[in-house]
C-alpha cells in the first residue's frame, strides 16, 4: 500500500499545473460534473473536496460562495491550490494527506463531500471501502456524496483515439479482454489504478448507506469526438454539450464515457 501511495503522490507532485489544465482539455467532463454539483450545492454550504488536486472544483465552489476545504495527497497540488487561492482572493482551506485517513485529519461535518479521484487510485477494494466510509463519516445526514470512477473501457477508447496500432500488440490485449468480459481491472495505468466496469459503480456504492440519486457518464456520448467538436463554433459545441447532458444518465450510454459519476445522499442516522 505504501508503494502505491508513493507512486500516486510522485505522479501528481511532478507538475500540479498540468493537472489544473487537464479539465481545460476535457471540458465536457468538467461541465457535466458541474451540472450535477449545481443541483445540490448551494451558496454557503460547507464542502469537503477529497482528492481535490490543484483545486478546479474547489475554486468553482468557493466562487459560488461555499465554505470549501480541499484535501489532497500531493504536497504540490495543495501548495498550488493554496497559492492560487490567495492570488484570487478566495478562502479555501487546504489539508495534505491520504484519503483513507481523511476522517482522522479533517474535523467537523460537511453539507457535501466530493470524492472525485481517490477511488480510481486505490487498487485494493478494502481501501476503497475504507475511503468511502471515511468520507461518509464527515458528511452530514442528508448530505450528498459525489464519487468519481474511471471506466474499465477507457483504455480501449484512448487506444482507438490516440494510438490505434495498439490493437495489434499482444501484450495490450488485456485491456480489450476486460471490455469483452465486462470485468474490472486493477494495476498500473497512469499510476496504480482501479478501472471499474460501468455496471460495477452501482454495485460498489450499494455497500454504503446512500440513496442513489444519479449515475452519469461524465463525457456522455461525446467522449470520442470532444476534440473535434471543440474546433466548431461555440454555439455548435454548446448545443452538443446540452444534448450530451440530457442523455448522460442513460444506462446504455454509460460505457461510452471515460469517467463515471455516482451521486448519493447520506441516509445514515
Amino acid at each position: 500500500m505504501q508503494d502505491e501511495v508513493k507512486m500516486v503522490k510522485a505522479c501528481y507532485n511532478e507538475d500540479a499545473s498540468q493537472e489544473w489544465a487537464r479539465l481545460e482539455r476535457h471540458p465536457v467532463e468538467f461541465a457535466i460534473t458541474r451540472k450535477f454539483i449545481d443541483r445540490y450545492v448551494k451558496h454557503g454550504d460547507r464542502v469537503l473536496d477529497i482528492g481535490g488536486g490543484p483545486g478546479r472544483y474547489s475554486f468553482y465552489l468557493a466562487e459560488k460562495g461555499c465554505d470549501v476545504t480541499l484535501f489532497d495527497l500531493s504536497d504540490e497540488n495543495v501548495k498550488f491550490a493554496s497559492e492560487r487561492a490567495v492570488e484570487q482572493g478566495l478562502n479555501i482551506k487546504t489539508v495534505c494527506g491520504d484519503a483513507c485517513e481523511v476522517d482522522k485529519l479533517v474535523n467537523g461535518q460537511f453539507d457535501h463531500v466530493l470524492l472525485m479521484g481517490p477511488l480510481y487510485h486505490l487498487p485494493n477494494e478494502a481501501d476503497r471501502v475504507k475511503t468511502v466510509n471515511a468520507a461518509l463519516g464527515l458528511l452530514k445526514p442528508g448530505g450528498v456524496l459525489f464519487s468519481a470512477f474511471i471506466s474499465s473501457y477507457a483504455s480501449v477508447w484512448d487506444s482507438m483515439a490516440s494510438y490505434p496500432n495498439i490493437v495489434l500488440d499482444e501484450i495490450s490485449q488485456e485491456f480489450f479482454n476486460h471490455m469483452l468480459n465486462d470485468t474490472d481491472f486493477s494495476g498500473v495505468g497512469f499510476t496504480q489504478n482501479h478501472f471499474i466496469r460501468p455496471t460495477g459503480v452501482a454495485e460498489f456504492m450499494a455497500k454504503f448507506p446512500l440513496e442513489k440519486l444519479h449515475i452519469a457518464g461524465c463525457e456522455s456520448i461525446l467522449a470520442l469526438r470532444t476534440q473535434e467538436l471543440m474546433k466548431e463554433p461555440p454555439e455548435v459545441f454548446q448545443k452538443w454539450l446540452e444534448f450530451a447532458f440530457e442523455v448522460c444518465e442513460r444506462e446504455e450510454f454509460l460505457g461510452m464515457s471515460h469517467h463515471l459519476l455516482h451521486v448519493g445522499r447520506n441516509v445514515a442516522c
